[in-house]
């Protein structure tokens, strides 16, 4: 459908006459046309009304797209390319050369400029009719106002921190009594040959922290390489992060989005290798390290974008069931490394999610073990991957990594027995300040 409709305000005829720029009636769009004005073989008659309802719909809605990067660039060419007329588009990084490969909203002369404000010129260029806003930032410089003013939210992030914290935020403002407060969110990912699509309805369907243990996290490399015989540029990269700085730069919170923290790490990483002859170290293997990004494909973005794309027209004019109905479908993965192969599936909803659920979740801890064996375990247990944790019960502080000043205060505990300082059946609440949204509530549990 997308590749037969063209920019609008380009001067064209159809068998010699002039063209009608009205979305309801030009000949540009009379594929989308015929597709909306009539039943289809999945349409619910009950809830699809056919003709001008659906199209005014997708003229009028309002989408906000995170991330311009490689799905990002697919993302708006093909929301724009469907009929989508008020586009935003939120990042903060700016073109280096290596996105020119599969970005290919960016030229050589573009390196160095944001991306969002490149890719919303690129698009609006070649489809006059869509008015794409670009937002030059952080997602989490704006606030629940800015937010409030979109019908769907698109995702195409290369980072799970900052997916978790939109969909906090999302669930956060959903209001019982507002309707309109339900934001649509629609992710897509991509690792390699690999992609996702997934739709979420805040509070109604699994989120993404309900299906944070699908993202494993990265193994860890042994401290005592980091520390004493680093033999990759990798090893430099971590050092400057897991080490250096805790030495230097504690009473910061690291920001994997944030240019200065970024460079600060790369020249760390820089001057660490170059005290043992290792080459290699780039910036953009620094972000890749730190951030945990897994080299994109073109194809595999173009796939998911599309999918994502496809599931956002379908629920703005509800031409189609939608993956994320309750109680049906709403993850689709896609597996390219072994065949051109998707199937969906329903991530069902936690009750003990720390986001949206409300129950707190049972966890089995040896008596014998330490406190701090638990802090340790945080960053990897999949239900978590927190990495500077604070635990704390309803009446007490057990550790808090930050500030530093509760930070030395709570230290003696790490190397106390849990059984010390935790009953069984007690509860304690464990969060992290890169993540204020998100609350893990456990039940403790002892066994070996």
């Amino acid at each position: 459908m997308a590749a037969t409709l063209q920019p609008e305000g380009v001067a064209r005829t159809l068998n010699g006459h002039p063209e009608s720029e009205d979305s309801t009636t030009s000949p540009r769009w009379s594929h989308m046309n015929r597709l909306l004005s009539r039943q289809g073989a999945y349409t619910d008659p009950d809830e699809y009304e056919p003709g001008a309802t659906p199209l005014n719909n997708i003229s009028n809605s309002r989408i906000l797209v995170i991330g311009a990067g490689g799905l990002g660039c697919e993302i708006l060419k093909n929301l724009a390319l469907s009929g989508f007329r008020h586009i935003d588009v939120i990042d903060m990084d700016t073109i280096d050369v290596s996105n020119l490969n599969r970005q290919f909203l960016f030229r050589e002369k573009d390196v160095g400029s944001p991306k969002a404000s490149v890719a919303a010129n690129f698009v609006m260029k070649r489809c006059p009719g869509c008015t794409i806003t670009p937002h030059v930032g952080k997602i989490q410089d704006k606030d629940e106002d800015f937010y409030m003013q979109f019908n769907v939210v698109i995702c195409g992030l290369d980072s799970i921190e900052a997916r978790r914290w939109i969909n906090a935020t999302l669930v956060s403002m959903v209001d019982m009594d507002n309707p309109d407060s339900l934001k649509p969110l629609i992710d897509g990912g991509t690792e390699g040959f690999k992609g996702q699509a997934r739709v979420i309805f805040p509070t109604m369907t699994s989120c993404i922290e309900c299906q944070l243990d699908m993202h494993a996290p990265r193994a860890a490399v042994p401290l005592c390489t980091l520390a004493t015989i680093p033999r990759q540029p990798q090893h430099c990269i971590e050092w400057a992060h897991i080490i250096k700085w805790e030495e230097e730069r504690k009473d910061i919170i690291l920001d994997t989005d944030d240019p200065e923290h970024i460079t600060w790490l790369y020249q760390t990483a820089i001057q660490r290798a170059k005290q043992f002859k290792i080459e290699g170290v780039t910036y953009s293997m620094t972000q890749g390290v730190v951030k945990n990004i897994i080299p994109a494909i073109a194809s595999t973005n173009a796939i998911i974008a599309a999918a994502c794309c496809n599931e956002a027209f379908k629920i703005v004019t509800s031409s189609a069931p939608f993956l994320g109905n309750p109680g049906q479908n709403n993850y689709m993965l896609y597996t390219g490394d072994s065949s051109v192969y998707t199937y969906t599936f329903e991530h069902q909803k936690k009750d003990d999610c720390p986001v949206c659920g409300n129950l707190p979740k049972g966890i089995t801890l040896d008596p014998e073990s330490t406190l701090g064996e638990f802090v340790e375990s945080l960053a990897e247990r999949p239900e978590a991957q927190l990495k500077k944790p604070n635990l704390r019960t309803e009446e007490r502080s057990l550790y808090y990594s930050t500030p530093a000043g509760l930070e030395e205060s709570t230290r003696p505990n790490l190397k106390r027995k849990v059984r010390e300082i935790l009953a069984e059946g007690e509860e304690f609440v464990v969060n992290d300040p890169s993540f204020p949204e998100v609350t893990l509530k456990y039940v403790v549990r002892y066994g070996t």
